[in-house]
């Protein structure tokens, strides 16, 4: 793993501006102030409870969503001099980097045309970058990636509801790597999809990962998905990163009272294992993301809160050897 990073982003916020009252306007703080780094050939996992922000993250990643601040670093084979901020191109200046940087999408049923064949859905992207010297050449470029990812190469000919739903995630892994990517960002790819067909789709992805040297964001809320399938994990709660750290240190060692409570969360199977260790599951609900106030937004439901935690926001510090938590309880 290189020592710099391939993916650096610095206090990325999104803001959606909404009316709370008669003339009076407010932010959802989807994404306030968000830090994180993935080295090139890692995959670095992006966990939390629904609403948290991980998926507006990654859509803001790839300027689905227009930035409200911060920015994205980014290092690679289409960058000239090193590095260039991605938030700082114009839309004109964004197509080579549209080829490098891919987005598999969480629903399998709304992310493809239902209109035109999955020869066309594929085909797009070539068109757009002008890939292959014809439609035969870029017909057996389908072909091919169709075979990559378990599919036959006459499957082309169909339409979307024509395939079962890990089908038609495949395909939409098709259209990402078809562009022969650097990083794939991963928006919760296999939730949406039965148990069964879930572990073919990550064993798909860690295949193409070593195939074409992949970088992966992966988004999830799925624990066991993510210890199998990831080299590091960032905890997100309601817009922040309150912990980071290696796979294997984070599920042995917990720091952030928010991420104990996910990891207790985790059903255990052996009814004779669920009663050796205390279970500290998170209690209460999520609070609102419009205008939070300026402490730890954990404070309501945390077990361990003290009169700092109320008076001001914890900053994100390593404890350890790549071990970064944001709370008052360390350092």
């Amino acid at each position: 793993m290189a020592d710099t990073p391939m993916v650096e982003i610095h206090q990325l916020k999104k803001w959606f501006p909404i009316k709370s009252g008669f003339r009076k306007k407010s932010n959802l703080k989807a994404v306030d102030g968000v830090d994180l780094h993935i080295y090139r050939g890692e995959t670095l996992g992006l966990v939390g409870e629904s609403g948290c922000g991980k998926t507006t993250i990654g859509r803001t990643l790839i300027k689905l969503y227009q930035p409200t601040g911060g920015k994205f670093i980014y290092r690679g084979k289409g960058v000239i001099g090193g590095a260039i901020d991605i938030f700082s191109l114009k839309e004109s200046q964004m197509r080579p980097f549209r080829k490098e940087i891919q987005m598999v999408f969480q629903d399998p049923y709304a992310s493809l045309n239902p209109r035109i064949t999955v020869q066309d859905i594929l085909s797009e992207g070539l068109r757009v970058h002008s890939i292959g010297k014809g439609r035969d050449e870029r017909k057996e470029m389908i072909a091919g990636i169709l075979e990559k990812v378990g599919l036959r190469p006459e499957y082309m000919y169909r339409y979307p509801h024509e395939f079962s739903g890990g089908q038609r995630q495949r395909i939409g892994i098709a259209r990402a790597i078809i562009l022969n990517p650097e990083l794939v960002i991963c928006d919760e790819p296999v939730s949406a999809l039965d148990v069964s067909v879930q572990a073919q789709v990550i064993n798909l992805l860690e295949d193409l990962k070593h195939d074409f040297q992949l970088t992966y964001l992966f988004i999830a809320h799925d624990l066991a998905v993510v210890k199998h399938i990831c080299d590091r994990i960032s905890v997100m709660y309601l817009g922040k990163i309150v912990e980071t750290a290696e796979t294997d240190e984070l599920f042995r060692n917990p720091l952030h009272p928010y991420t104990q409570g996910l990891l207790s969360s985790i059903p255990i199977p052996n009814p004779h294992m669920r009663k050796i260790g205390k279970r500290e599951l998170v209690k209460g609900d999520i609070p609102s993301p419009v205008d939070p106030p300026d402490n730890c937004r954990f404070v309501k439901r945390c077990p361990k809160a003290f009169d700092r935690c109320s008076k001001e926001a914890p900053r994100l510090t390593e404890t350890g050897s790549g071990h970064y938590v944001s709370c008052f309880l360390y350092g």
